[in-house]
């Protein structure tokens, strides 16, 4: 694709077009990192990357960037083609949408899938080899369900969502519209719900359902738990990395971004627009805010206002989890001059 008509995609798109620069009307084969591309490749540079000091090694036919006149001058200065706008990411995302095609999986089901006879399975639907579908479950139009998924029954699943391969999604689950659940994610597994007596543990039956809302995102080894009674629920909108855990009965508002390694234990309150880093624990009934910012490795034991970032183990605020982490090597020290105060 011509660099013009990149330029021309990325005016009508959402990242907020300013200006376009372009010194050779290049094909446009694909996209790189800035350090790794070469002609015909475009990339993005947003202001704060410390790559920009190395713009004069690029050989990137087309940055995209943001207005930021340092950078914009060093790219003219070494005839790089430039499409500036407000925000460089989504641009990139609309670039690799256009340049990248998904493969297209043609409506049918395979002679090795396996369907109830009560299921009711919408139009436009790819079912792929070795999937099964159990009975009473209900699935909208055009989905993708890939090969060696399994999908049990009393299941309700809306429109336009893709299930990657050998997923599991357990009796009393719903899950709405352009929704995308990777590999090997398991979606309504019983919770972890025990009863101590007399030294053993007493099963207690986990007879809910999970609830997953509209433009949900679960990665790759995922498991989503269901309840003894009442629902798991996700709201519309939340993303899921690699290695999340959610417990029985939790409930996660819209718009939730949690990374690798999340874990969440049962009955958890999540309000909308949380963002939990890499190995964040969420303890069990612990109520957490709208737009909270928990760091890596996080644990939350206690209640989190709406709003706070918050850091450490277990956590408190970011700014007091700083000064503390700058103070933890100097303790042998401190304590030492304690201990010599003491005896004074």
């Amino acid at each position: 694709m011509l660099l013009s008509d990149l330029v021309d995609l990325i005016k009508k798109g959402n990242s907020n077009f300013i200006s376009a620069n372009i010194f050779e009307d290049l094909n446009i084969n694909d996209a790189a990192s800035l350090d790794t591309a070469v002609k015909h490749q475009i990339s993005f540079l947003e202001e704060n990357n410390i790559l920009k000091e190395k713009l004069d090694q690029t050989k990137a036919s087309a940055i995209i960037t943001t207005n930021n006149d340092e950078i914009v001058c060093s790219l003219k200065k070494f005839n790089i083609s430039n499409i500036i706008v407000k925000n460089p990411r989504i641009a990139f995302a609309e670039v690799l949408d256009c340049l990248y095609k998904t493969i297209n999986f043609k409506p049918g089901i395979h002679a090795s899938a396996v369907i109830d006879k009560t299921a009711i399975i919408g139009v436009d639907c790819h079912i792929g080899p070795n999937v099964y579908i159990g009975e009473n479950t209900v699935i909208g139009d055009n989905n993708h369900i890939l090969p060696g998924s399994s999908i049990l029954g009393n299941v309700r699943i809306g429109d336009n969502n893709v299930i990657h391969p050998n997923c599991v999604i357990y009796e009393n689950t719903t899950l709405k519209n352009n929704c995308v659940i990777n590999s090997n994610s398991v979606i309504g597994s019983e919770g972890f719900g025990f009863i101590p007596k007399d030294g053993k543990w007493v099963k207690m039956p986990q007879k809910g359902g999970v609830k997953i809302m509209s433009f949900v995102e679960i990665g790759t080894n995922c498991c989503i738990d269901r309840p003894s009674v009442g629902f798991t629920f996700i709201d519309e909108g939340t993303k899921l990395d690699n290695l999340v855990q959610i417990g029985h009965g939790v409930k996660i508002g819209k718009n939730c971004a949690f990374a690798a390694q999340v874990g969440i234990a049962g009955g958890a309150n999540i309000g909308d627009g949380v963002i939990l880093a890499g190995q964040v624990g969420v303890n069990n009934r612990v109520k957490v805010g709208n737009n909270v910012i928990a760091s890596s490795k996080c644990g939350i034991h206690c209640d989190i206002e709406d709003g706070k970032v918050i850091s450490g183990f277990p956590a408190m605020g970011n700014k007091s989890w700083l000064r503390s982490s700058s103070i933890f090597k100097k303790l042998p020290e401190l304590a030492k001059k304690l201990r010599q105060l003491d005896k004074q």
